[in-house]
């Protein structure tokens, strides 16, 4: 353990300039770009860190475990889906989150996937550099006058809302905890979210309760053709029975930014399909919402630890 100055540990390689500046009281110990669960459990007892910042990796009982002195756990991003909450609870570790942090970020990389979706962006390209013309033979989505169904009104939900709102889409959404939705969201049941969208996002925490809620089921209760965009964790979708609707046609198009198990496995069996477009959960991946999730995760552990610098 440090002999000097109380220990954050961030899991991960780096964290931003204006996140350290805020630690400057602080010994910050990386725990690198993949850490294992038992590279954490070794930097745990060999540092007794008072923080950890979560970057990558899961956080369970045995790591708190390790670090006897731990108080708070706090998220580089919005979802906490990793972090073992009852474990923490159960310790006396308070969990915080820098929720909004990444809103703008994952936002807009959702409207990135619906309109890549809806307008073939990369069918299309692969088809042009191939040497083809398909202008005679091509229909994309006209998205004005579509539903837009949210699954999830927080920050980034809200904020992807505005958007749609804005390109003349009418958008639903539902979410047990949103209050004070503003009037371009109409707040309705989760199935009326499958009877009348023509696209669904997601935009709400994988909890217990909503692991699979995009199944075979649900899927099957949605229009025809309906897209289909995750940005928020892949648990939340049964990749097979997605796969098996797209390639049906009930799923006309999938934009995918999370997935079960990542690293996505290779190969997966969405791999080739060209109505699926991937990217490597990295919505939230800007230079600027890097520094608002830094800078929010070290001001939510300070305000635990009741250190100045947190204001």
């Amino acid at each position: 353990m440090s002999a000097h100055r109380p220990v954050f540990l961030v899991t991960g390689a780096d964290l931003a300039a204006p996140a350290l500046a805020l630690l400057t009281d602080f010994e910050v110990v990386y725990a690198g770009a993949r850490p294992t669960e038992a590279d954490l459990i070794a930097l745990c007892r060999q540092h007794d860190p008072v923080a950890i910042i979560v970057r990558y990796g899961k956080v369970g009982a045995a790591v708190m475990d390790a670090a006897p002195g731990l108080r708070v756990i706090s998220k580089h991003g919005s979802g906490t889906d990793t972090i073992d909450k009852a474990a923490a609870a159960a310790r006396g570790v308070a969990v915080v989150a820098a929720a909004g942090a990444n809103a703008a970020a994952v936002a807009e990389h959702a409207l990135a996937l619906l309109l890549a979706c809806a307008k073939s962006v990369v069918a299309l390209d692969a088809r042009m550099h191939a040497g083809h013309w398909d202008k005679a033979t091509h229909k994309s989505v006209e998205l004005e006058g579509r539903t837009l169904g949210l699954i999830g009104l927080g920050a980034i939900g809200l904020r992807f809302a505005r958007m749609a709102d804005a390109m003349g889409m009418r958008v639903i959404g539902f979410d047990p905890y949103a209050k004070n939705l503003p009037a371009q969201v109409e707040a309705v049941d989760l199935e009326t979210i499958w009877r009348e969208s023509d696209a669904i996002s997601l935009h709400c925490p994988l909890t217990a309760d909503n692991a699979g809620l995009v199944d075979a089921r649900t899927l099957a209760a949605c229009k025809p053709g309906v897209i289909l965009v995750n940005t928020a964790r892949g648990g939340l979708i049964d990749e097979a029975a997605l796969l098996a609707a797209v390639r049906s046609g009930q799923v006309g198009s999938a934009g995918l930014d999370s997935f079960a198990v990542e690293p996505m496995t290779v190969p997966h069996p969405f791999h080739g399909e060209p109505r699926i477009t991937l990217s490597p959960h990295i919505g939230g991946v800007t230079a600027e919402a890097y520094v608002k999730m830094g800078v929010g995760a070290a001001r939510n552990a300070l305000a635990v630890l009741g250190h100045p610098t947190a204001a």
